[in-house]
């Protein structure tokens, strides 16, 4: 129960970030300033942790370069999520993203060779309906096109499967703070090749940043891998991706203290749902 709960928090961080991205943008701060920042700040946090823990670092060079490149996904998440987020509506991009509930759930299905149980299944079954509800969906009328906002949006919802498989597959027996932060280098690289850090360069721009930037780096980048890098080894990358779905219930809920934004009843059913669909995924045998 222990390392459930850890999974579980490390999907509310998750889903805090959608809210502060949303004051970012409003406060006119680019989509490469976003995501650099939460990449760079976050690098730093993790690091710095490293290194007052004191810990010896004994890795092999293969082994450090292996857990570098499992920090791709991290920042490919932050990038296809937050491009979403710019060109169709917040609903629709965390539903898209919500997708990796199933996609992660068959990847480990197929890299374990072995199917689902239906405990699990039975989980899946209620999130999902629950997510279309708690996204405000549900009777809205709208109506789904494959635009560059949702290729974006599913795109973040594969690489953020991967994220949760490689977490609970990957440098098990690494300390979960140097793992995260190997992680985290290649988060950075991956987005600061693909949006250049011009930020990093001039301090008004720093200056600009840093009240979004630092706490993206804390609920993006510092505290879900290494929430993850503890509990999904314990959990599986199955369960774990039914346990971050407390992602969307938290996003709802910091729209609705910190934006204002109102929540209908039906999505308030949808977090009802999605909470029952996390403590099925979790009942003992």
């Amino acid at each position: 129960m222990k390392y459930a709960v850890i999974v579980f928090l490390g999907g509310c961080s998750y889903g805090i970030l959608s809210t502060i991205v949303k004051l970012a943008y409003a406060a006119g701060l680019t989509a490469a300033e976003v995501c650099g920042s939460q990449g760079f700040f976050g690098m730093l946090l993790l690091w710095a942790a490293v290194l007052l823990r004191r810990s010896p670092i004994k890795m092999r060079p293969r082994r450090v370069l292996t857990l570098i490149l499992c920090g791709l996904p991290v920042g490919l998440t932050t990038m296809f999520y937050y491009t979403s987020l710019k060109t169709v509506t917040a609903s629709f991009a965390v539903i898209l993203l919500f997708q990796f509930v199933w996609i992660s759930t068959a990847l480990d299905s197929i890299f374990a060779r072995r199917l689902p149980d239906r405990k699990k299944v039975l989980a899946i079954a209620v999130l999902l309906p629950g997510s279309v509800l708690a996204a405000g969906l549900f009777g809205s009328g709208e109506s789904v096109q494959l635009t560059q906002g949702v290729i974006w949006g599913l795109l973040s919802a594969v690489s953020y499967s991967f994220v949760l498989i490689v977490s609970g597959t990957v440098g098990c027996e690494v300390p979960p703070f140097l793992k995260s932060a190997l992680m985290s280098l290649g988060a950075a690289a991956v987005i600061f090749s693909m949006m250049p850090p011009e930020f990093l360069f001039s301090l008004p721009s720093i200056v600009k940043v840093l009240p979004y930037g630092l706490p993206l780096g804390v609920f993006g980048i510092a505290l879900p891998p290494l929430l993850f890098a503890i509990g999904i080894p314990h959990t599986g990358p199955a369960l774990g991706s039914i346990l971050t779905s407390s992602e969307m219930p938290m996003a709802l809920i910091m729209a609705f203290l910190v934006l204002g934004e109102h929540i209908a009843p039906m999505q308030w059913l949808g977090v009802v749902l999605i909470f029952v669909g996390v403590i099925i995924g979790n009942l003992r045998k």
